[in-house]
């Protein structure tokens, strides 16, 4: 295989900006390659003659928290609408800077969505990976020791998780908020793909209790609205106003337009479970085509739940990923992101999104057939 250099900055960024100036198939960012509900387009098409182009209130349109409150039965002052679950994710994490202070540590499950490693590095905070224990299980142990040595402030979770789509079930979930409380550290659980799920519901743990617990969701996925970037956070009443008082300096408001039009989309049609329910069942349907053919070319994939990624270890005896991927796109146009954007870890493996239109999966396949045999 040829050797490429490596880009500075995001790999996911790197190739799917190839895809979107060259051409080829778009497995690399998790981008849904369907268009939103039509119900909901010809909603915004209707309220855009109306008076909401002006600034939202800051919290959050009042329906479109009351909605949300009403689904997850919280309370909607306990919520915070922002500019999709990146900024929620950011929003934290700096709220959490002034309330504890610079440089404390951070931690989540390896392999990590980027946001995880990359917020402490910009921000200059150390950063820790937790593996998984066997059958990619919650080892309490690890865990713990790795919370204590570390005087680790800030854990993220996921579930399904990103770019490995593992499903918490609700003990694990339960204990590590347990844990959270006792050994006094923040947990933000990222529950951007709980409606992605194969077999097993996603458990999230809407009822806020303790207050070292964060819950970042957003429409983008489940709807196919990434470019919409609406989302929100739910906390407990300790840390209302102090995030809010943040997010009015670097978020202010996610756009009035597209949360009023959400807002009458999400009640007309029981927040969207008849689209959700399909794009679902189009996404499974995707993940076992590619996940059964990758296998079948000398793939070793884990058991995976949920999300919208196949996460694979390349067959031997391929054993860079960033090569893999950067000369299966040069010669076939298929792009995907090397497993070390994730983890140093796993240099080896490689994720493909599967949230695309079962016609490039069709076409994904004899293309990575082709090349693995050519190498």
């Amino acid at each position: 295989m040829k050797t490429y250099n490596k880009p500075s900055g995001s790999y996911i960024s790197h190739f799917s900006n190839m895809v979107k100036s060259r051409g080829g198939i778009n497995l690399a960012q998790g981008i849904p390659g369907f268009q939103p509900p039509q119900q909901l387009v010809e909603i915004l098409q209707a309220v855009s003659t109306q008076p909401v182009h002006q600034y939202a209130p800051g919290v959050g349109n009042p329906d479109l928290l009351s909605i949300i409150a009403q689904k997850h039965s919280v309370n909607s002052d306990n919520l915070l609408i922002v500019q999709g679950a990146t900024e929620g994710l950011s929003l934290v994490f700096t709220y959490l800077q002034k309330i504890l202070g610079k440089g404390f540590a951070v931690a989540s499950f390896e392999p990590a969505y980027e946001s995880y490693v990359q917020l402490p590095a910009i921000f200059g905070n150390p950063y820790h990976s937790i593996p998984l224990g066997d059958g990619y299980s919650f080892n309490e142990e690890t865990f713990v020791k790795t919370i204590k040595e570390h005087r680790v402030k800030l854990v993220f979770l996921s579930s399904p998780g990103n770019p490995f789509g593992k499903v918490w079930s609700k003990a694990d979930v339960l204990r590590m908020v347990e844990l959270a409380e006792e050994l006094d550290f923040y947990l933000v659980f990222d529950a951007v793909y709980q409606e992605l799920y194969f077999t097993q519901k996603t458990y999230v743990p809407y009822d806020i209790t303790c207050k070292n617990l964060f819950v970042v969701d957003s429409f983008s996925k489940m709807l196919c609205i990434t470019g919409w970037r609406i989302g929100y956070v739910l906390m407990h009443s300790s840390h209302v106003q102090g995030v809010r008082s943040v997010h009015d300096y670097i978020g202010l408001c996610a756009p009035s337009l597209l949360q009023v039009a959400l807002a009458q989309y999400l009640a007309e049609s029981r927040y969207g479970n008849a689209f959700v329910a399909s794009f679902r069942e189009r996404v499974s349907h995707s993940f076992g085509l590619l996940s059964s053919a990758l296998t079948q070319q000398g793939f070793s994939i884990p058991s995976i739940d949920g999300g919208c990624f196949v996460w694979a270890k390349l067959p031997k005896p391929l054993t860079d990923g960033f090569q893999f991927a950067s000369n299966l796109y040069e010669t076939e146009m298929v792009a995907s992101i090397p497993g070390e954007h994730f983890s140093k870890n796993f240099s080896n493996w490689v994720r493909f999104n599967v949230a695309r239109p079962i016609a490039d999966i069709e076409q994904a396949i004899p293309a990575i057939e082709r090349f693995v045999k050519s190498v």
